[in-house]
């Protein structure tokens, strides 16, 4: 019963790394693709700037966040690279669902759900940042488990 307190305390950790890491992964493709496509003071648009460097650390925050959204409760989906790869697609879907299209337009006062080619361009960027997140959330699942 000793035992128990340290191995969920392990488990908790190894999740928050996995979310984190593989956060910061994703997070830093993305945000050079949202660099490449002028994007990132439309984020640091959020906070009342338009620096793109607030822009990207406003975003890097947000990737981690969301990381932990995935691998914190659901590491058990993230077995395996295939597996992780399919759902990490999902979950980049749902927050370019819940980012772009809903949280985003409400906090700049934006139409709700207007997809257009900026929309479908930060789709691929959300379905690449949740691969990666997943991916390498899987490694690094896996490297603990290989200790």
């Amino acid at each position: 019963m000793a035992h128990q307190p340290h191995a969920l305390t392990h488990h908790l950790a190894r999740r928050i790394s996995a979310g984190v890491i593989g956060g910061i992964a994703g997070g830093l493709v993305f945000g050079v693709l949202m660099a490449m496509m002028g994007m990132l003071p439309m984020i640091a648009s959020m906070v009342g700037s338009n620096s793109p460097v607030v822009g990207f650390g406003i975003h890097m925050v947000i990737s981690i966040l969301i990381g932990l959204g995935l691998t914190v409760p659901f590491a058990w989906l993230l077995k395996t690279y295939k597996r992780g790869a399919l759902v990490g697609m999902a979950y980049g879907a749902l927050w370019w669902v819940l980012g772009p299209l809903l949280i985003m337009p409400m906090m700049l006062g934006m139409p709700l759900f207007m997809v257009n080619a900026t929309a479908g361009w930060s789709l691929i960027g959300h379905l690449i940042y949740g691969i990666i997140l997943a991916v390498v959330a899987v490694r690094v699942l896996k490297s603990a488990d290989e200790r």
